[in-house]
């Protein structure tokens, strides 16, 4: 990789000087554009897929197929992105996996088409999503020079990115109200081709060196001191999961309608963002891992705060407060990633952290669905909270 741009930075930079940096709104707008076909896609499969099939079995069996090969690859395509250089590697990707999002919205376009076709074509789908967002922070790493200005950029990356998962499925919503669920998909194709093409064309991408060696086999990089960050994200992603399910059977137990479980959830985003914001913000003098290892304690306690809640507003209060550890938990879980990972392994680094928070994410709502009925529900939330206690303690003694 290229050697990070000497930029100028005050004592104490901003946001501001994030977006100052040259090339930086530029390539961070493409790659957004890009990343919100992640934010769109799961729910129109999954809508496009119960329209086709009237099952909402078979619906959730092929998005778990999709969601399989889409995380547990990630590494893989990422390591592709290294080796030779995201130009070179993205758009193909990109261009597969759109025009497989398009076969996909076909097949789904009217009924009959047969369950294994479906899966089948999930399964290569997701086998080819382009990591827009691992290699997105592997090019801020090369944009700034300065750690202090690194970590706004990773904080206004992860806050931005919790913004795209919140505003896809509200455009999925908007498709419906004129056209078939296929159609979002049919957008989330258009997205993450015309995306990937706008943020490989900038000129923050010029100066990436390729690591490719010939003759050598393409291999994924053993990156030492990762395995904290990937333990807390991990930890992260099957408690939110789990939050969830969670506060849709507590609305359930105390009788209120299931339109309220949205704005509840929504509280767990704008936590996230407050406290994403925030953390980028400050200049900390606490080792980056302390820090990892206390956001994961705050959530953790935050959860288990929750599981006292009495009613709504408390609850939400909670889910809030436990949502304000997520982003900067996140975005320390990803600067230690980098600060330990060799040049040509930084993209590699963020998707291991990535991928460790989707199948963290996965797995929860496993856990979840077989606890809750057999468990008072403050007990599930306690669970919930030490899983990301025990994550956090793992990241603060392992070196």
């Amino acid at each position: 990789m290229s050697a990070p741009s000497s930029t100028p930075t005050s004592a104490c930079p901003s946001y501001a000087a994030v977006l100052r940096v040259p090339h930086a709104r530029r390539t961070f707008a493409a790659a957004l554009a890009g990343r919100l076909s992640y934010g769109m896609v799961s729910p129109a499969v999954l809508l496009a897929v119960v329209r086709s099939t009237g099952s909402y079995a078979v619906a959730g069996t092929v998005m778990a197929v999709f969601g399989a090969a889409t995380v547990l690859l990630l590494p893989v395509r990422a390591a592709v992105v290294d080796r030779h250089g995201p130009r070179r590697a993205l758009l193909p990707m990109a261009l597969l996996y759109g025009c497989l999002l398009c076969v996909l919205a076909a097949v789904t376009w009217r009924p009959g088409t047969p369950e294994v076709v479906l899966g089948t074509v999930a399964a290569l789908t997701g086998m080819c999503a382009p990591p827009l967002g691992p290699t997105m922070r592997s090019v801020w790493a090369q944009l700034v020079g300065d750690r202090g200005l690194l970590q706004r950029a990773y904080s206004l990356d992860g806050v931005a990115e919790e913004l795209l998962y919140v505003i896809g499925p509200l455009l999925v919503g908007a498709v419906l109200t004129f056209a078939p669920p296929a159609t979002g998909v049919l957008l989330s194709a258009a997205l993450i081709g015309a995306g990937t093409l706008a943020f490989v064309m900038s000129p923050a991408l010029a100066g990436v060196r390729v690591q490719a060696r010939p003759g050598r086999a393409l291999r994924l990089t053993r990156v030492r001191g990762l395995l904290g960050p990937v333990v807390v994200a991990a930890g992260m992603g099957l408690a939110l999961s789990a939050v969830s399910l969670l506060v849709l059977a507590f609305v359930e137990q105390r009788g209120y309608g299931d339109d309220v479980v949205p704005w509840v959830l929504a509280a767990v985003s704008v936590g996230s963002a407050a406290g994403g914001l925030l953390n980028g913000a400050v200049n900390w003098r606490t080792a980056a891992r302390t820090r990892l290892a206390g956001s994961a304690l705050g959530l953790g306690l935050a959860l288990a705060a929750a599981g006292l809640a009495s009613g709504l507003w408390s609850l939400t209060v909670a889910v809030g407060c436990a949502g304000f550890f997520v982003a900067p938990a996140l975005t320390t879980a990803y600067l230690l990633a980098d600060e330990v990972a060799a040049p040509e392994a930084r993209t590699q680094a963020g998707a291991w952290v990535n991928m460790a928070v989707n199948a963290g994410s996965s797995g929860g709502s496993v856990v979840a669905g077989l606890l809750i009925g057999r468990l008072p529900l403050g007990v599930c939330f306690v669970l919930a909270g030490v899983v990301a206690v025990v994550a956090g303690a793992v990241s603060a003694v392992r070196r």
